[in-house]
């Protein structure tokens, strides 16, 4: 072959080497970035029930203005010290915080614990129906919704606009607490700043006061086979802890107990302004901390990271949350262990 054809074809050969190469580079510089996180859900068992956390969203929580000190105080916490607690555990003000509910399927009812904020709270909530589809489940079976307390965060999922989320449910609360946020002279006399939470209680609860489906509560102890309520007032009037036990195993779904787990289990007298008895608020928190550190009983909590399923350890200062472990493996036991 002359030396010039050889060149024309060796000069050849390199440009189609080289733009292939560059064709595939320019294949994998266009990948898009993907922002968006997978559906948030994550099942365990609690003897023969089965419990799903389901993610409503996250949420921005301005540490530096919510979290208050002492029990008639509405001051903010000392933000040096809140920021010393944040940083311990690797996290700035504001904190990005869970929406967190849980659906217990007891084999004979489906019983969805708190709702997440529904509408309320923008494009930071409103996740939950899609995740409770992607579970496996649809809003038509869930048979009753139990409330931990009337805010936003809490019960606006029950509201789909104007219509009930949850057509064939029961919605039930602590009366003390459907008393105060239905109440129109309540809101009248409240601070300016939980207004809105009167306004976002009552809008989402309608469909169910209109069709006769909301059945607030008045005793504590068991509402449903293997379901018991635990009133825990200070965060709201009749703010309620669920205790979900079957086979000897227990699960605390707790509820408002904790908003910022970076800094209350450090330090359980830290409270929130929206607490509507901060000192009563702080007494509860601590007492559930001691109990279910003494006991080992596992915890749904609606406020700390996603799934919001885990243990609380005493330590030499204050308590600490220690997850529960990770679990996809089929067959593979999806318990929420004793500690």
């Amino acid at each position: 072959m002359p030396s010039s054809i050889l060149s024309r074809s060796l000069i050849g050969l390199a440009l189609c080497g080289a733009l292939a190469a560059a064709t595939v580079a320019q294949v994998h510089a266009a990948a898009p970035f993907a922002a968006a996180q997978a559906p948030g859900w994550y099942r365990i068992a609690v003897g023969r029930y089965e419990v799903t956390a389901l993610l409503d969203g996250t949420h921005p929580f301005p540490a530096h203005d919510v979290l208050t000190r002492g029990p008639a105080s509405l001051d903010t916490t000392d933000p040096g010290l809140t920021d010393r607690l944040l940083a311990a555990s690797y996290l700035k003000a504001p904190v990005e915080g869970s929406i967190n509910a849980f659906l217990v399927n007891t084999g004979k009812k489906l019983i969805l614990i708190d709702s997440g904020a529904g509408a309320l709270y923008g494009a930071d909530g409103g996740h939950l129906l899609g995740n409770l589809r992607a579970a496996g489940y649809t809003p038509e079976q869930v048979d009753e919704v139990l409330l931990t307390h009337l805010h936003a965060d809490h019960v606006g999922g029950v509201a789909l606009g104007t219509a009930a989320a949850f057509p064939n449910a029961l919605v039930r609360v602590n009366r003390r607490d459907a008393v105060y946020w239905l109440s129109s002279t309540e809101r009248a006399q409240a601070p300016a700043f939980l207004r809105g939470m009167f306004d976002g209680a009552q809008a989402s609860l309608k469909p169910y006061l209109d069709t006769g489906r909301f059945k607030p509560f008045d005793r504590e102890g068991q509402l449903e086979e293997g379901i018991a309520a635990a009133p825990s007032p200070g965060h709201t009037p009749g703010h309620t802890t669920y205790l979900v036990e079957s086979d000897g195993e227990r699960l605390r779904v707790w509820g408002d107990t904790v908003h910022v787990a970076a800094v209350q289990f450090a330090d359980p007298g830290v409270t929130v302004k929206y607490d509507s008895d901060a000192g009563e608020a702080a007494e509860h928190r601590r007492a559930l901390f001691a109990d279910m550190a003494q006991r080992g009983d596992c915890v749904a909590a609606a406020h700390v990271a996603f799934p919001g399923l885990g243990h609380v350890r005493q330590g030499p200062d204050g308590y600490r949350w220690v997850p529960v472990n990770y679990v996809s493996r089929e067959g593979a036991p999806h318990v929420c262990g004793r500690g």
